[in-house]
């Protein structure tokens, strides 16, 4: 996954009514915590459209991976 591929995902997934927005981004940073870790969250998050503080919310997310199973 690259930068452009992951904030069009990330993207849809904040922009989804179904989910809130913080849980959105938690989610995202931990269903996709491996392939971001070799990324800019900063970048991931700015080309997403999203203000830049939300990368603490994302790292939250890809912290909690670890301990999480996504049913």
């Amino acid at each position: 996954m690259n930068i452009e591929q992951a904030a069009e995902a990330l993207q849809r997934m904040y922009n989804d009514p179904a989910t809130g927005k913080a849980v959105s981004i938690h989610l995202f940073g931990i269903r996709y915590a491996e392939q971001l870790s070799d990324l800019s969250l900063e970048e991931v998050v700015k080309r997403a459209g999203l203000p830049t503080s939300y990368k603490t919310e994302l790292r939250k997310g890809i912290n909690l991976a670890r301990y999480v199973v996504e049913k």
